[in-house]
């Protein structure tokens, strides 16, 4: 089956959602969510979006945090751009029905760690789901946008795939080969642009509080279709999410203790009680989210414990009913009142810094390509995200592409869509053997998570690189012969992201936020600037 559409955007989240209300002026857009379309890591952002309305704040202040925060490696144009564009765009949430939360009828501001000033935007502590609401509800009655939930994307469509194959010159985008996974069937979607907008790489790891998608499935498609990939070794942990026992299962979730409650006072202590984190930074709780997960890492390393406390009791009880409501309703859920015992916490994956590079508007190095939120590498976060840049990036970077799109749709007009060939499944079946699939996820997982997690070795990482590649292998033999399937997909781009992150570790020879090696703990003067890897073989 074939489809056609103006503009094709993969994914559902934030950056997706508000490209596609600002594209629908001007073209057909078709939305492609692999879940429900609510579905995604800006749903589960608790802390909110940084911006600057304070009269006590400035752009100069969230610029130098920023920077500070990324250790070098922020590119600074792109890190203006999303500052200084910032309060606008809250300006369009806000009218588009986003209810953030007010005092005295003014925005309120939080804290978190890394910032200077208070500049978090917040919705108690469900930003994300409350901006996902609200964009949701503008795509679904906009007669201009068509949403296909339970779709999953399995690889962009470019010269390769011609029957007549022209592949000089700068490749191109013509849309991708999709899998409705209700009727089983594999649909080509054919578009003048495509944006891929699928958010994050967490579950390659066994801890993150990304959903079960966010399995790096866009990152992947660039990279086979020839797209530049950068800095995929910043991998942030968050340092705080809610600690439930090891057996948290293969496709954990762990619930986040948003960085918020640090920014409004309460305290992390070792699981004796006492405050550590003195002893590794002069801002202490509000250190920034690398430097934080590394102390916390190394408490429990040096203690033996499986976990730390953070200690929210500084709060009052009404304090924390009002700003933080649905954690203390979670915590409450396990028998634990908050506002009286400390949280057991332990870092998680939660978001990563590097991939497909983009320009300042977020175009790729593939013609008629464009890459958006956490997919994208824009030289935002350099090194290490600063808290609550995540969904401003997003927000920012739809806005610029939208613009972009609506000229390139002008010459965007493409008359080899013939020359498409449908999915071919010839010599594929399908199989019983699923118990290859559960446990090659939970190999990956645990190779990432006990050797390429918040502290490094070259030892570590040779050892992760030899086990992936022979994974991959396996993968890839048993992908050629089987029917394509959702989880087949997921693991098929897992171990893939995994290769990225650990390729990229490898070339770093130093210490820079939040790529630690024992091998090289210092940050140079001289240093590589971004880690780039493409594949050469498209």
């Amino acid at each position: 089956m074939r489809l056609k559409t103006d503009i094709l955007v993969i994914g559902s989240g934030i950056a997706g959602l508000s490209f596609a209300i600002k594209a629908s002026r001007y073209s057909r857009v078709l939305i492609i969510t692999k879940k429900d379309s609510a579905e995604s890591n800006t749903n589960y952002a608790q802390g909110g979006i940084a911006t600057v309305i304070s009269p006590n704040d400035s752009y100069k202040m969230h610029i130098d945090d920023t920077l500070d925060c990324g250790a070098g490696l922020c590119h600074r144009d792109a890190v203006e751009q999303i500052v200084t564009n910032g309060p606008e765009l809250i300006k369009e949430l806000i009218e588009l029905g986003v209810n953030f939360s007010r005092e005295e009828g003014k925005l309120e501001l939080g804290r978190e760690g890394g910032h200077s000033q208070k500049r978090i935007i917040h919705a108690k502590d469900l930003t994300g789901k409350e901006i996902e609401r609200a964009l949701l509800y503008s795509v679904t009655h906009n007669k201009n946008i068509k949403i296909l939930e339970h779709h999953s994307a399995i690889d962009l469509i470019t010269e390769h795939n011609f029957r007549r194959r022209t592949t000089k010159g700068k490749r191109n985008c013509y849309g991708a080969y999709i899998y409705d996974e209700k009727k089983n069937k594999i649909l080509t979607v054919l578009s003048e642009l495509t944006v891929i907008c699928t958010g994050g790489i967490g579950q390659v790891y066994l801890h993150t509080t990304n959903p079960v998608i966010a399995t790096g499935d866009g990152i992947a498609m660039g990279y086979r279709s020839g797209c530049r990939i950068g800095d995929m070794e910043f991998v942030q942990f968050h340092p705080t999410s809610l600690y439930q026992g090891i057996s948290e299962g293969n496709n954990s979730q762990a619930f986040l203790i948003s960085e918020a409650m640090r920014g409004a006072g309460a305290i992390l202590r070792t699981k004796n009680g006492k405050k550590f984190m003195q002893r590794y930074d002069r801002r202490r709780s509000l250190a920034p989210r690398d430097i934080v997960a590394r102390a916390i890492d190394n408490e429990m390393k040096r203690t033996g414990d499986d976990f730390v406390y953070l200690d929210c009791t500084p709060l009052s009880k009404r304090k924390i009913m009002h700003e933080f409501p649905n954690i203390y309703k979670k915590c409450l859920s396990i028998g634990l009142d908050i506002s009286r015992s400390f949280i057991p916490v332990v870092p998680a994956a939660h978001y990563g810094c590097g991939g497909i590079i983009s320009d300042l508007n977020g175009r790729t190095s593939l013609g008629r390509l464009f890459v958006l939120g956490e997919s994208s590498m824009t030289g935002v976060h350099g090194a290490n995200r600063l808290a609550s840049n995540s969904l401003l990036e997003a927000l920012v970077f739809a806005d610029k592409a939208s613009k972009v799109c609506e000229k390139d749709m002008v010459t965007a007009n493409d008359k080899n869509h013939s020359n498409i060939p449908d999915w071919d499944a010839s010599g594929t079946e399908n199989t019983e053997e699923w118990i290859l699939i559960s446990q090659n996820k939970y190999e990956i997982k645990q190779i990432m998570s006990n050797y390429v997690g918040i502290v490094r070795s070259n030892l570590r990482l040779y050892r992760a690189l030899r086990r992936i590649k022979l994974i991959r292998e396996e993968i890839e033999v048993f992908y050629k012969k089987t029917r394509v399937n959702r989880e087949l997909l997921e693991l098929r781009n897992m171990a893939l992201i995994s290769y990225l992150i650990i390729r990229s570790a490898l070339m770093r020879k130093e210490s820079r936020g939040l790529h630690y090696s024992t091998d090289y703990p210092k940050t140079s003067k001289t240093f590589l600037k971004d880690t780039i890897i493409s594949n050469k073989t498209v």
